[in-house]
């Protein structure tokens, strides 16, 4: 072991290496920049080719007469004030949308997070019923779901023949305009997998001790689910709600399948999507299709907005006051 040199204190000398030239950290930086934008020039391709590209041309044959055999004639705001003003498909769909979305939604929630609050509980073989009950969603929105509730809900279907063992006569759910959405409904109901799993992390980050101090307290199960439980899950119900919203705004198979691509009977399934898919595929109004997609485009706008700004009245974040 070598001596300290004089002058040092008794501490040793350790010698640093020198550091590397700039113009060498600087090509290192470079090299790394072009790496990384190397990795993510195939999304950039697929954002450009396959959202934004896509997107402006919409945005520019919405203003345009376009059929897809001859040239674009631009016409300005005529099909945005056709549909609006004059076109009595149009407002029927919005119709049958609206009630859709808000009749489908809330029920989807409420079944998702009774479910969830059932498989929050401890019990043998708990994973297997939740696998079981998050099946509906991925099944759900196929079309052999849909041809299977168009045999179900049909004159001869399973539904009336269930009915008749009770002495009910039931109707043709499918043909009768007085229950044919309520058939897609019931279909949007029993697709609330997606919804449960996420109310149930939600219900397994609230602090157990709040609850047994609830419960210590002599609060009931169901003053505690509405004094404990709901107000801190809100967070998620609003995150569901608005992600259910925008969803049921976009439902197009059931209506498509179950009606064969009319919107009957009577216009009573003629879904927002259906309509544009009609226009654009079936009467080849391409510019007139894409002004309905951008009218939508500002419909689930302005719900997600609503949805934002009344979350501030009824949101609870556990974090707040802190």
């Amino acid at each position: 072991m070598t001596g300290a040199p004089p002058g040092a204190g008794g501490r040793v000398a350790v010698a640093r290496p020198s550091p590397a030239p700039r113009g060498r950290r600087s090509r290192r930086r470079r090299a790394s920049a072009v790496a990384g934008y190397l990795f993510l020039l195939p999304w950039f391709v697929g954002l450009v080719g396959l959202v934004l590209g896509p997107m402006l041309a919409s945005a520019y044959l919405s203003f345009t007469e376009y059929d897809l055999f001859t040239d674009a004639r631009w016409v300005g705001l005529a099909n945005y004030s056709e549909a609006l003003t004059a076109d009595t498909d149009f407002r029927q769909s919005v119709s049958v949308t609206f009630t859709y979305v808000v009749v489908s939604v809330p029920l989807r929630l409420a079944v998702a997070l009774a479910l969830a609050l059932v498989m929050n509980r401890a019990m043998r073989g708990m994973a297997f019923y939740r696998s079981v009950m998050y099946l509906p969603s991925l099944l759900g929105g196929s079309v052999g779901i849909a041809v299977l509730w168009r045999q179900l809900f049909g004159r001869d279907g399973a539904v009336n023949d269930l009915l008749g063992l009770v002495g009910i006569q039931g109707p043709n759910w499918i043909a009768d305009p007085d229950y044919s959405l309520l058939t897609i409904i019931v279909l949007a109901v029993w697709q609330f997998g997606s919804p449960m799993i996420i109310f149930l992390a939600g219900l397994r980050n609230i602090p157990a001790e709040l609850l047994e101090a609830a419960y210590v307290d002599g609060a009931g199960t169901i003053r505690r689910f509405f004094s404990i439980t709901l107000p801190l899950l809100t967070p998620i119900v609003f995150f569901n709600l608005v992600m259910q919203t925008i969803v049921a705004f976009q439902a197009f198979t059931p209506s498509y399948i179950i009606s064969n691509g009319t919107g009957g009977p009577v216009g009573s399934t003629l879904f927002y999507t259906l309509y544009l898919y009609q226009k654009a595929f079936a009467e080849f109004e391409m510019g007139y299709a894409s002004a309905l997609a951008w009218i939508l485009v500002a419909i689930i706008a302005a719900f997600t907005a609503v949805a934002f700004l009344s979350s501030r009245r009824w949101v609870f974040y556990a974090d707040e006051g802190r």
